[in-house]
């Protein structure tokens, strides 16, 4: 039989449509299309794929009737969304420097092509097909020159150098800026490429010492990372609850707020300072003179390394912040001493530290008060503490609850100090001065304040005949106010606040 007859049956839909059967053909055509198909169709590992060339950007007239073209469409709005975030990083992350890191490799859709958006565009200092990159200058060949006769270009050429040099340029750290000198063809000469070349290794070792500087070192209200070891260790100690932050910064130290705890069943106050020493030495260095000439320390001084002296710095204001207290002398209560940090109670109220006398408002009869405060406080210090200030100002007095509060007496001396009848008059000058321009009328001369506060008795009224009695007499008395002081200084030194046990924390520095 030649050919097949097919008869034309009618078969019923689900749908309820009929449904005619396929026109009838031959059997050599169905061999030579269907099967040919279906063969093709098995043989194939992954179904055939739609031609999705198409515009999938956001078209309305798109075809989303298929799940595959409405999951590329949207795969697609995805990675450009991607790449939309990742130009805006790759922009945050270079700012304005000459040398700019590219994302590109990490990009999804390469090349965006469609964006309208201005910030979407490439910016083709970050791609690697820069139609603007400059051609290096060629290097001089292997042998050393080129040419021949008149012709000849050796390796030593003024020219050759100079491209040599600003291409060398591109050598140096990232951080300096050389611009765009082989697109302008600049010649650097050797001299020239040569002092940049030993400017910016200067910068360079300068920049990694201050930074090793900065990790080993407290600065502007920052403190180091021992240091903040040191005050974790407070806070897990139960000594403080908790530290809220800087309230001061001054030439050597950094003063912090934090709320007090407990320690040994002694009642820390409910807000304490953390004083911290700035273990820079560079405010130390011209400070010596507060410390070697005082006996009290002057034998521990010469043994210590210098970062050492900072923590005797701390215990030196310890120490006559402890006298200070004992002769009831208004001044911040030490609470405990941890190496190179000083906590103590907080002399303010609310988080906010009561104002210097420089900046506190007073009236007339505020100030009146407070400079007698101060004149009482000035004697009992000199006369009972057996102290001088020796830093004494509107600056290191506070202003709080009526009353005349003395702080920063780190370099604080005694009387038998070289220098401490010195030191005592430049406190009464600055005392004097301050009150007298406040509008003081009671505020005595700094002569007269000078023999009240010590009780001795020199007549002059020009300072160059006052200085020269004093520095006479402190050579006079010197060594026997040493050996009567001493006595004094063991009987008060007791009582002083605990120390935290600092073997387990003692290192090279």
């Amino acid at each position: 039989m030649d050919q097949l007859e097919v008869t034309t049956k009618e078969t019923k839909s689900p749908w309820g449509a009929p449904v005619l059967a396929a026109a009838p053909c031959s059997l050599a055509d169905v061999m030579s299309e269907q099967l040919a198909r279906q063969l093709h169709e098995e043989g194939s590992p992954f179904p055939e794929i739609p031609d999705t060339d198409l515009d999938l950007s956001c078209a309305p007239e798109a075809d989303t009737s298929s799940d595959l073209i409405l999951a590329q469409m949207l795969q697609m709005e995805f990675d450009r969304e991607f790449d939309t975030q990742l130009r805006r990083e790759e922009k945050k992350f270079n700012g304005d420097s000459k040398v700019s890191i590219s994302f590109e490799n990490y990009r999804m859709v390469h090349p965006y092509e469609d964006s309208d958006s201005s910030e979407d565009e490439v910016d083709w200092q970050d791609t690697r097909h820069d139609p603007y990159k400059a051609v290096k200058p060629t290097t001089t060949p292997k042998k050393g020159f080129v040419g021949k006769g008149k012709n000849i270009t050796t390796k030593h050429d003024e020219d050759v150098c100079g491209r040599k040099n600003t291409a060398r340029m591109d050598n140096f750290a990232p951080e300096v800026q050389v611009g765009d000198g082989i697109g302008m063809d600049l010649k650097l000469s050797n001299h020239v490429y040569n002092a940049l070349k030993r400017h910016c290794d200067t910068e360079q070792r300068r920049s990694a010492r201050l930074h090793e500087k900065k990790e080993h070192s407290t600065a502007e209200q920052a403190v180091d990372p021992r240091t903040r070891l040191l005050m974790y260790k407070m806070v897990n100690a139960g000594i403080l609850e908790n530290i809220n932050g800087c309230i001061s910064t001054g030439k050597e130290s950094v003063v912090f707020h934090a709320n007090g705890g407990s320690f040994e069943e002694k009642i820390v106050p409910e807000e304490c300072v953390l004083k911290v020493f700035k273990t820079t030495l560079n405010e130390f260095k011209n400070r010596d003179k507060y410390i070697k000439d005082d006996y009290r320390f002057k034998d521990r001084f010469s043994k210590l390394n210098p970062r050492k002296i900072i923590r005797l710095w701390a215990e030196k204001e310890m120490h006559n912040l402890t006298r200070i207290k004992k002769a009831g002398i208004p001044c911040p209560e030490v609470v405990i001493l941890k190496k190179h940090i000083l906590a103590m109670s907080f002399i303010g109220k609310d988080h906010v530290p009561a104002p210097k006398l420089k900046d506190a408002i007073l009236s007339s009869e505020d100030m009146k008060k407070a400079y007698y405060q101060v004149l009482n406080m000035m004697q009992r210090l000199y006369q009972d503490c057996n102290l001088v200030h020796a830093d004494l100002s509107e600056y290191n007095m506070l202003w709080h609850d009526g009353q005349v509060w003395f702080i920063d007496v780190s370099q604080s001396i005694e009387p038998t100090h070289p220098h401490g009848l010195e030191f005592l008059f430049r406190d009464c000058r600055n005392v004097a001065t301050f009150f007298q321009k406040a509008g003081v009328a009671e505020a005595l001369s700094v002569f007269e304040l000078f023999n009240t506060v010590s009780g001795l008795q020199i007549n002059s009224d020009n300072e160059a005949d006052f200085l020269a009695q004093i520095e006479a007499l402190e050579k006079r008395n010197e060594d026997h106010v040493q050996k009567s002081s001493r006595k004094i200084f063991m009987d008060t030194s007791e009582g002083s606040p605990p120390q935290l046990n600092t073997d387990d924390d003692d290192d090279d520095d």
